[in-house]
């Protein structure tokens, strides 16, 4: 049995449609490659996500609609997740955020998760997200109100990718933007590269090129 120092929470999207009609969800590969490395690494993952129930999979991250044979069992476990309003922070080292569009809608909105978010920074403890994970730091505050990004290092999808994939007026809000105006100092890179930021224990990734390195980043600075 693992002890709660290897305990990881990760916080999966429940999804909405846009005004598109696609149905904007988890992105696959920031979640199953994260996942493969915290566990390689040792530590035990609980999977929440806002309403509980099914976390899914943007169709956009699958090739051909289908889903990677090596990870239809890491798939599985979006099939039937537990509601966030069911875990407790003390219980955790690490929280961890993967993305996908449907982040930008649920994640904003989710008081608990906020709630969350502020305990982890205030005790210290490690935080990552990956692309539009970062989503969830929209809302979230120290004690005092102060935005648990302002003055701090991260990055993010950025405004030049999410216009890249012609998305910049599905989303309601674009996410650089957001969290440049919440006082971070936002490092982004050449669109679709690996670009990873890592600020105390605060540890972000621009975009699903980066989640293997967000991933092991955040190992580091469990194991410090």
């Amino acid at each position: 049995m693992l002890t709660q120092n290897n305990k990881i929470l990760m916080v999966v999207t429940n999804g909405q449609e846009m005004s598109n009609g696609h149905f904007a969800g988890i992105w696959l590969s920031e979640f199953a490659e994260p996942y493969e490395e915290l566990r390689a690494n040792g530590f035990e993952i609980t999977v929440v996500s806002p309403k509980g129930g099914e976390s899914r999979i943007d169709n956009n991250s699958l090739e051909d609609g289908n889903i990677p044979a090596g990870w239809k069992e890491i798939a599985d476990l979006l099939r039937n997740t537990e509601s966030i309003d069911t875990v407790n922070a003390d219980d955790f080292a690490a929280i961890f955020l993967p993305g996908g569009h449907g982040t930008m809608f649920d994640f904003p909105e989710n008081s608990k998760l906020h709630s969350l978010l502020r305990n982890f920074a205030e005790e210290g403890k490690s935080i990552g997200a990956v692309c539009h994970g970062p989503a969830g730091f929209v809302g979230a505050s120290f004690s005092d109100g102060t935005p648990i990004v302002q003055d701090k290092t991260i990055t993010a999808f950025t405004d030049s990718e999410e216009k890249g994939v012609g998305l910049d007026h599905e989303v309601p809000f674009l996410l650089e933007s957001k969290l440049r105006e919440l006082g971070a100092s936002f490092v982004p890179a050449e669109d679709w590269t690996d670009n990873t930021q890592t600020d105390g224990k605060l540890v972000t990734g621009q975009n699903p090129q980066s989640s293997i390195s967000v991933a092991r980043e955040l190992v580091k600075t469990l194991k410090e």
